[in-house]
């Protein structure tokens, strides 16, 4: 049975990578070490003709603007001149110049004497599953041998590990090297082929020159063009404006070392570059390609099934020693495989199955081995429990309560007026309640916007956002979880509505496990903790369902509305705090403004200490909003100010409650 599941284990495991994104990351690793493993190759066959900084400069072109066409007539000239076999624009002209439409007439005119030119146009996804093509502009493309996609592939990672199939219109690499072999090459996709790129080296391993060299017979001589399949793009730190600038990684760029990277070796190279490879590939007949679906599971079966079943059969030291010969073995035969075939296979998976099911092996033998020479006539069971409290026993750092400072957004609730609504309800049905409650409160609104529970106090719940997970907006989280509290179902307790007040503070607290020995919680404490819990404590002063603190409604700002409720000095806390009820969301901007723009011109005469035009905003905006609670909060506070002496007046106001 432990053979079994060993089988079982290590065959599943490899079958879910295999299929599942969880595995592309194995998938993508396998490739590049391959490429590093076989390492460079010559591949002389094309040239590189870089639109760089350097010529930008002797050119004298602007870097804001396209280039001179007349000047890509006079390269097209050279370049004929000197016998290469195909010229290769991996640069989309989609537009004529209308400032110099002699230059243009130029480059049509070399490339109608050239006969050999392949322009680039863009394939861009416009829609779901829908494409545009933007081709060159039709002087151009009369004049053309060819117009290919410069579309491209990239992963995750940047690198273009898959040539572009032919879903709109055939690749510029393939293109290009059907000029050269027309009918020798499969048709793009054809035959339901998926070509890999092959790479032959580090970014810039393929032969290049500045295009300002190449333009001068003197520095390029003739014969290091004749022959040779030319291929002109960009090569700039920064983007220009009309060229495609794109820059990619490679299979090797992941293990440049520093040695080469002084040396001028770049982690990226040029999109061009990624085109004349894939170019290369498809000349000489070395893309790369990969088995079957079938093929591909039944090794991951074969793997998983034999190592899985056999290693548990060994003492955990030969078992170890086996499965690195296995692991080499298979790296191996899989480096033959991609240099003598060119098929790639993603053996990484295969080493992680060969790990798991030593793992596994090494476990089961050990737990199987101590059962049978310590605990002969016990379970398993029985015998790990005593032993697991020994082991804590002897290392008590393995529960050590421990905690990080943190900036987090702190939240919480309590259900208004409970004690009268619970007083003589029945226990069943007060407890059938309060589980309903937390149920929805809980999973529609706090985990709906990925917070974190840490624990209910009667009928309050305490949650947290940014721990233990990082959150961006944690903030605007939290502040969700409120709106979608008032947007649930209303509930009634003894027939009576039920409305949950919210304080939210965000602020530096200890995250962690607190506790003892025996027990600890995930949790947060500090200063900022209480003022969350003062802050929800406000609401019944002042009439709001849900204040917020300065801090957080900084962290949110103008993507929810909010109202300045005033300058409070909060039980507990030597300074005052800034706080704000949470109006609503954005959409409530406009029909709330008359509103709570009187609010904030009352609230700010009353701390200006001018009472009697305070007293005429508040009363202003209670007709605008009928029985607004922070309206009625202050003009109550209007008639203790009053008898203020005029040199104690601040502006705050003291609750001398939690």
């Amino acid at each position: 049975m432990a053979a079994l599941f060993g089988a079982v284990l290590a065959t599943g495991l490899g079958l879910l990578l295999l299929q599942s994104r969880f595995g592309g990351w194995m998938e993508r690793t396998s490739y590049n070490l391959l490429h590093v493993a076989r390492g460079d190759v010559r591949a002389d066959e094309a040239l590189l003709v870089y639109m760089d900084e350097a010529s930008y400069d002797a050119l004298d072109q602007p870097l804001n603007i396209p280039w001179d066409r007349s000047l890509h007539a006079r390269l097209v000239d050279r370049l004929s001149a000197a016998g290469v076999r195909v010229i290769v624009f991996d640069i989309v002209f989609n537009d004529e110049n209308t400032n110099n439409p002699a230059a243009d007439q130029s480059f049509a005119d070399a490339m109608k004497r050239s006969g050999r030119i392949i322009l680039a146009a863009d394939n861009v996804l416009i829609d779901t599953g829908m494409k545009r093509v933007f081709r060159p502009f039709n002087l151009l493309l009369d004049n053309a041998a060819g117009m290919g996609s410069a579309e491209t592939l990239p992963d995750s990672d940047t690198v273009i590990r898959r040539h572009t199939p032919d879903d709109t219109i055939p690749s510029l690499s393939w293109v290009a090297a059907d000029f050269l072999k027309p009918g020798t090459i499969l048709p793009e996709g054809g035959g339901g082929i998926t070509r890999w790129t092959s790479y032959y080296g580090p970014p810039g391993w393929l032969p290049a020159r500045s295009y300002h060299r190449v333009l001068d017979p003197r520095q390029t001589p003739d014969e290091l063009l004749r022959g040779k399949a030319i291929f002109i793009g960009g090569k700039l730190l920064t983007k220009i404006a009309a060229h495609r600038k794109d820059e990619y990684a490679n299979p090797f760029s992941f293990w440049i070392t520093r040695t080469q990277a002084a040396s001028g070796v770049g982690f990226f190279a040029p999109g061009v570059e990624v085109q004349a490879t894939k170019f290369l590939n498809l000349l000489r007949g070395d893309w790369l390609s990969r088995l079957s679906s079938g093929r591909e599971h039944a090794i991951v079966a074969a793997v998983g099934i034999l190592f899985g079943m056999g290693l548990l059969r060994l003492r955990p030291f030969l078992a170890t020693g086996l499965a690195l010969s296995g692991t080499a073995l298979l790296a191996a035969l899989f480096l033959l495989l991609f240099t003598r075939e060119h098929i790639w296979f993603p053996f990484l998976i295969l080493t992680l199955q060969i790990g798991v099911a030593l793992a596994w092996s090494i476990v089961f033998n050990s737990v199987q081995f101590y059962v049978e020479k310590r605990v002969m006539e016990h379970t398993l069971a029985i015998y790990l429990s005593p032993k697991l409290v020994k082991k804590f026993a002897r290392q008590p750092e393995l529960l050590r309560p421990g905690a990080l400072k943190q900036n987090i957004t702190m939240f919480f609730t309590d259900i208004a007026s409970f004690t009268s609504l619970s007083q003589g309800m029945d226990s069943d049905d007060l407890a059938e309640f309060m589980n309903r409650y937390f149920q929805d409160a809980v999973s529609q609104c706090i985990h709906k916007t990925d917070g974190t529970v840490v624990k209910y106090i009667g009928d309050a719940i305490f949650a947290f956002w940014n721990a233990p997970e990082e959150q961006a907006d944690h903030a605007l989280r939290a502040c969700e979880a409120a709106l979608l509290f008032r947007e649930m179902g209303e509930s009634r307790m003894r027939g009576h509505p039920v409305r949950t007040r919210i304080g939210i503070h965000t602020g530096e607290a200890n995250v962690g496990n607190f506790g003892s020995r025996d027990r600890v919680d995930y949790t947060a404490l500090g200063e900022n903790v209480n003022l969350a819990s003062r802050l929800e404590g406000l609401n019944k002063f002042v009439g709001t369902e849900t204040v917020i603190s300065r801090e957080t409604r900084d962290a949110v700002g103008a993507q929810l509305v909010t109202r300045r409720l005033g300058r409070f000095r909060l039980k507990g806390f030597d300074s005052p705090v800034e706080v704000f009820e949470l109006v609503g969301r954005r959409d409530l901007a406009e029909a709330t403004k008359e509103w709570r723009e009187a609010f904030e011109q009352a609230l700010t005469n009353y701390e200006n200490a001018d009472f009697e035009f305070a007293q005429m905003g508040f009363q202003r905006t209670l007709e605008l909003k009928a029985g607004d609670g922070p309206s009625q909060f202050y003009l109550g506070r209007l008639e203790e100010v009053v008898a203020l002496p005029a040199g104690d007046w601040s502006g705050e106001t003291q609750v001398f409650e939690k």
